[in-house]
């Protein structure tokens, strides 16, 4: 895809460690001092969940600004159904870009060719200020709940949205991460130093 002032494509090999960097730099300090986001794209590339027709990289200029990744995995149904389902991420753009659309193109973009794949639904850990505006709701409102959380409970940061319109009508059950966003962080601060140091910072609103 390409539109005005940038281009949608799939990664390639070539691309892996500036998509890395990419990553690096989006969610340093962002959610913790430093980040694993970087290490969660290096080390799925080679899982069997992992969905490389939808390993996207975002370019301006012939330089990559932005990324996403897809994972399938699935809904534990309340009747012992696996409903087969996507989640994304990690999901980002360079600070430098950001709150300029690009975001949301990329994100609406994916979407749309995970939905051509025949994804039916995805489930994924968010905003929903940001994701909300791509059709994202809290999945609990649509009886969907987050494995670490009550059920009774209504988690802001668990997102769900269809992408076949009704394909969770009468369904109820529990999303669990994928094993693949657990890291052992020794190994990824070992990933971590084959890039240029910076400085890990303990920030207001970080979550670990």
């Amino acid at each position: 895809m390409k539109q005005n002032d940038y281009t949608i494509r799939l990664e390639t090999p070539a691309d892996y460690r500036e998509t890395e960097r990419v990553v690096r730099e989006a969610f340093w300090n962002v959610y913790r001092p430093g980040c694993l986001e970087h290490y969660v794209l290096h080390t799925y590339r080679t899982r069997p969940d992992f969905v490389p027709e939808l390993d996207f990289v975002m370019e301006q200029d012939g330089r990559i600004i932005g990324q996403v990744m897809y994972v399938r995995t699935c809904i534990h149904a309340d009747d012992g159904r696996d409903i087969p389902i996507m989640t994304m991420g990690p999901i980002c753009i360079l600070p430098d870009w950001q709150r300029q659309g690009y975001g949301k193109a990329l994100l609406d973009y994916s979407m749309e060719r995970a939905r051509a794949m025949g994804a039916a639904a995805l489930c994924f850990e968010g905003n929903i200020d940001f994701y909300g505006k791509s059709g994202f709701v809290v999945a609990s409102t649509r009886g969907i709940h987050y494995y670490a959380e009550p059920r009774d409970a209504e988690v802001p940061y668990f997102l769900l949205k269809e992408l076949e319109a009704g394909c969770l009508d009468g369904i109820s059950g529990v999303y669990q991460t994928p094993d693949g966003y657990f890291v052992d962080e020794d190994e990824a601060a070992r990933f971590d130093a084959q890039f240029p140091a910076k400085e890990k910072l303990h920030l207001p609103g970080q979550l670990v």
